[in-house]
C-alpha cells in the first residue's frame, strides 16, 4: 500500500512533557498536534501502546490489544469529573527524564481512585459509552483485566506460577475469581475504556489537521502476557506450560553469542489452521487505532531463529520457515489491503527483500547505515523510492551524537561527499537528504529535529536499563516549525486532507 507523499515525526507519547513525570494524552499532546500542523507534517510516528512489561520498553508488553494506562491524561479525566482536579497538584512536573518507578508509584493511585469514582457515578451518555466498549471489546478486555488483576494479586509473578487451577485456565476456577474480582475487573475495564477515549480524541483532533498517525506493532508476545496465557495452544508452550523454544537472532559482528529476547515462538501450523484468526484480529485493532503500522522484524515473517529454551544464549538456534505469503494473504483478504510498512534493517536476505516486493510493503531506509562500504548505500535518499526514510529510529543514536562520537572517518568523509557542509548543522543536512528523495514519507525523530546529542537518545539496544525515559521541551520554537514547513513545501509533501472520524462525545 503505497503513502501520501508526506514528512511526519517520530515521538513516543512517553516522551511528551506532560504532568505526573511521563507524557501522556493530555495538552502537551495536543500542542505537539498543533506544532505538527504549523510544521506542515503530515505523520506521527509512535511506538507500541502496551501496557508495560519487562524494562519498560513499549515493545515488551503484557498485552496486544490493552493500552499502557500511564498514558492516560488524569487532567483530561478530571475536566470529565473522574476525578477532583486538586487531587493532582502533587504530580511531578513537565520536565526531566521518565522515572519509571517513581511515575507509578505516583500516577497508578490517582488512575485507580478516578477509574472507582467513575464506575460509581457514572450515568447518562458516558455510562452508555462504557458499557458499549465492554460489550464490543470482550473478546480482549475480559480476559486481559483479569490477567492484569491476577498479576498484581500475585504480586507480578508471571502467570505460570499462579495456583494451578488458574495457569492451566480452569473453566470453575475462572468463574470464581471473576465473581471474587467482578469490582476490580470494572475498575481495569474503566481505565482501558479512559485510554482508548483519549487516544480516539487525539486521533480526531489529528485528523481534523491532515495528521495520520503511523503506529508500531512488535512481531513477538511476551511470555508473561495475556495473550499467551490466554491462547496457550497458539504458542510453542510445553506440558508444563512452559515455553520450548523461544525467539532472538545469531550469532554475528556485535555479538558472539547473538541475542537472546527470550519470547515464546509461535505455532505458525495451529495460527494457519485458524484461518490466522488471532493475526487478524491484532492487526484490525492496530489499524483501528492508527492510520498506518509498522511491523516490526519483518524478517521473521519469512525465518525466525529458534532458540531452545533451555539455553542461556542464541548460540545453538537455527533458522525455520515462517508463514511469508500466507499470512497476509489472508490480512489484506480480512482488511481490505495491507496498510503497513516494514523493520527490514540488518542483514536481510534476498528472500525477505523477494517477500516484501511480492506483498508490495515498503521497507525501511536509514541515512545513518548508508556510509559504510558500498552494500551500505541501499540506505541512501537516491534508492529510497520504495522505502520509508528516516534520519535515524529509536534504536539509533541521534544524529548530532552519531556524528560526533559514533562515525568512523571513512563514514564522516562519505556522508559530508553525500549531504555536504551545513551551517545549520549536520542534523539538518540529512533532513533535507531525507525530504528532497523519492520515499513517499519522511520521518525525522524530533531529537534530531533539535538538533541534541547522544543525551537525547531513546533506547539503546542490548543496554539493560536507561532506556525510554528521554522527554522533550515544553516549549518547540516557532522558527523550527517554519522551517520544516517551508521544507515540506519545496519538496512536495505538505499533507493532504483526509477523512475526519465521526464526531464523538467523549467522556474521558
Amino acid at each position: 500500500m503505497s503513502f501520501p507523499r508526506a514528512s511526519g515525526i517520530l515521538l513516543h507519547p512517553t516522551s511528551l512533557p506532560s504532568r505526573g513525570g511521563i507524557g501522556d494524552f493530555g495538552p502537551a499532546a495536543y500542542r505537539f498536534a498543533d506544532f505538527l500542523a504549523s510544521a506542515r507534517q503530515g505523520f506521527w510516528q509512535i511506538l507500541p501502546l502496551g501496557p508495560l512489561g519487562y524494562g519498560n520498553s513499549p515493545y515488551s508488553s503484557t498485552s496486544a490489544f490493552a493500552g499502557n494506562p500511564l498514558l492516560i491524561s488524569l487532567e483530561r479525566l478530571a475536566h470529565h469529573g473522574w476525578i477532583d482536579s486538586a487531587k493532582l497538584d502533587s504530580l511531578a512536573g513537565e520536565s526531566g527524564a521518565v522515572e519509571y518507578d517513581q511515575v507509578f508509584a505516583a500516577k497508578m493511585p490517582l488512575l485507580f481512585e478516578a477509574a472507582k469514582n467513575f464506575t460509581a457515578s457514572a450515568a447518562g451518555r458516558a455510562r452508555e459509552r462504557f458499557s458499549q466498549f465492554r460489550a464490543e471489546n470482550s473478546w480482549w478486555l475480559d480476559d486481559f483485566v483479569l490477567f492484569d488483576a491476577l498479576r498484581e494479586l500475585y504480586e507480578l509473578e508471571s502467570w505460570n506460577r499462579w495456583p494451578r487451577e488458574l495457569a492451566h485456565r480452569e473453566p470453575a476456577a475462572l468463574a470464581k475469581i471473576r465473581k471474587e474480582l467482578a469490582g476490580e475487573l470494572e475498575v481495569r475495564s474503566a481505565l482501558q475504556f479512559a485510554f482508548y477515549e483519549q487516544l480516539l480524541a487525539l486521533r480526531r483532533y489529528c485528523a481534523e489537521r491532515a495528521i495520520r498517525i503511523a503506529g508500531d506493532v512488535a512481531i513477538f508476545m511476551n511470555y508473561d502476557s495475556a495473550d499467551v496465557w490466554t491462547h496457550p495452544d497458539l504458542f510453542r508452550l510445553d506440558e508444563n506450560l512452559e515455553p520450548e523454544a523461544v525467539a532472538g537472532v545469531p550469532p554475528d559482528f556485535f555479538s558472539k553469542t547473538g541475542q537472546r529476547w527470550g519470547n515464546p515462538l509461535y505455532r505458525w501450523d495451529a495460527m494457519k489452521a485458524s484461518g490466522y484468526a488471532w493475526w487478524i484480529q491484532r492487526l484490525r485493532w492496530a489499524t483501528r487505532n492508527c492510520d498506518y503500522v509498522r511491523l516490526d522484524h519483518f524478517r521473521g515473517f519469512d525465518q525466525f531463529w529458534e532458540i531452545p529454551a533451555a539455553d542461556p544464549t542464541a548460540v545453538n538456534g537455527r533458522w525455520v520457515d515462517g508463514p511469508r505469503d500466507d499470512l497476509f494473504q489472508k490480512l489484506r483478504e480480512a482488511l481490505g489491503g495491507l496498510p503497513f510498512f516494514v523493520e527490514d534493517l540488518g542483514y536481510i536476505t534476498p528472500e525477505v527483500h523477494a517477500l516484501r516486493e511480492r506483498l508490495q510493503i515498503p521497507g525501511m531506509a536509514v541515512l545513518q547505515f548508508g556510509f559504510g562500504d558500498e552494500g551500505a548505500h541501499m540506505y541512501l535518499p537516491h534508492r529510497a523510492a520504495a522505502k520509508v526514510i528516516y534520519t535515524g529510529t529509536h534504536d539509533n543514536d541521534t544524529v548530532v551524537g552519531w556524528w560526533n562520537s559514533g562515525t568512523s572517518e571513512d563514514e564522516r568523509r562519505h556522508a559530508l561527499a553525500y549531504v555536504g557542509r551545513s551551517e545549520d548543522g549536520i542534523h539538518w543536512a540529512f533532513i533535507r537528504a531525507a525530504q528532497g528523495s523519492p520515499a513517499n514519507l519522511s520521518i525525522v525523530p524530533l531529537q534530531d529535529v533539535l538538533g541534541l546529542g547522544s543525551e537525547a537518545r531513546m533506547n539503546t539496544p542490548s543496554l539493560h536499563g536507561g532506556n525510554w525515559k528521554w522527554r522533550c521541551p515544553a516549549e518547540l520554537p516557532a522558527e523550527l516549525a517554519a522551517k520544516l514547513a517551508a521544507l515540506a513545501e519545496v519538496t512536495d509533501r505538505l499533507p493532504k486532507p483526509f477523512a475526519v472520524l465521526a464526531d464523538e462525545d467523549f467522556a474521558a
